[in-house]
């Protein structure tokens, strides 16, 4: 049997067909995501039926972002909660004995469809399934804006008020904990930040790294699943929804937030579009926008900082040892200087 990294394969084949009705056959097993990021496997029987299942990363990099507890509760109050608008996976069964396969896990339902994760998986579509994603996107954003957490059992999942005031605290402490640089620029930008706060319009369902990458989009092209819920918890949606429109590059952009963009296809709403129908759709007041654009660039860059240290480290996967990590310093600079342009406006 082949290894799979990550998973003690006869410990967790067992549990699995104790545990998960119908997952007593034969199992095949193969890792789809990893990196810092939670690992996500497919479990498959003979006959195509499939499911997913969830652990944390070897080496967990961020506090809290890798609780498999919070992660499925999450999980499981939204499935349990279908008129909330926000369609998430099944979530199928919980294990807390991390003695099965060395940490915490949970399975839930297979999501078969569309995932668009840049422009050559949204080449086929046409303006008219590019509107409907867009648009689908959008209203599944806007219903996380207005869960009510304490309807839906998600009230204790974190602190509802200065979230933003929380993440440039939270962030500036990862900078400083990974950099490998003097950046006098990054505490100047959080000075200014912390100044111009604007106010907390709402309290919703953050999610955190919200954008068609961690979405799933059925036949009719809208969304069916939300996926990777492990940064979510309760704060400002506005913040929310700037770092995902910031991830929708237009065909003409230079450079991209992230990973280069679907919504590059030019048959896809511009981003100014998007924006001004989140407007439209939540209601919430976007006229401080360029402060979260400065504030989003701004914790990009400290995100990215750290990247660059792991790689100096060895520890960067596809692009190793200081040759890498000179490019990813490179893209750091570029952020620092995109927060810079979007802060002179405040």
């Amino acid at each position: 049997m082949t290894e799979i990294r990550g998973l003690d394969v006869p410990a967790v084949r067992q549990w699995l067909g104790a545990n998960v009705e119908g997952a007593d056959q034969e199992l095949s097993f193969s890792l789809v995501a990893a990196g810092g990021s939670n690992l996500t496997y497919v479990v498959e029987r003979p006959d195509g039926k499939k499911w997913a299942l969830r652990r944390p990363p070897e080496r967990a990099r961020i506090a809290t972002a890798h609780e498999m507890g919070r992660e499925w509760k999450i999980l499981s109050a939204l499935d349990a909660h279908p008129e909330a608008g926000i369609p998430v996976p099944e979530a199928v069964a919980y294990c807390e004995d991390a003695d099965v396969i060395g940490a915490e896990f949970y399975v839930m339902g297979f999501a078969d469809g569309l995932i668009l994760r840049g422009p050559e998986e949204a080449a086929g579509m046409d303006e008219a399934q590019c509107r409907r994603a867009a648009e689908s996107l959008i209203d599944v954003q806007v219903a996380m804006a207005r869960l009510d957490p304490d309807a839906v059992g998600l009230g204790d999942l974190g602190r509802r008020e200065a979230y933003v005031e929380r993440q440039l605290a939270r962030w500036l402490r990862q900078f400083e904990a990974s950099k490998g640089r003097d950046l006098p620029i990054v505490y100047e930008l959080h000075e200014k930040l912390v100044k111009h706060v604007p106010p907390q319009q709402a309290a919703g369902l953050v999610h955190g790294d919200y954008r068609f990458d961690n979405t799933v989009l059925g036949a009719d092209h809208r969304i069916i699943a939300v996926l990777d819920w492990e940064l979510c918890t309760l704060g400002d949606p506005v913040a929310d929804f700037v770092w995902s429109v910031l991830y929708w590059s237009d065909p003409e952009d230079e450079s991209d937030f992230g990973s280069p963009s679907p919504t590059r296809h030019p048959a896809f709403p511009r981003r100014e579009e998007a924006i001004a129908l989140y407007a439209e759709r939540s209601g919430f007041d976007l006229s401080q926008i360029d402060y979260y654009r400065a504030f989003s660039w701004w914790k990009m860059a400290c995100l990215v900082e750290g990247v660059a240290a792991r790689l100096r480290a060895g520890a960067g996967g596809g692009l190793g040892g200081s040759e890498g990590a000179d490019q990813v310093l490179k893209r750091v600079d570029s952020m620092l200087e995109q927060a810079v342009v979007a802060a002179g406006k405040l």
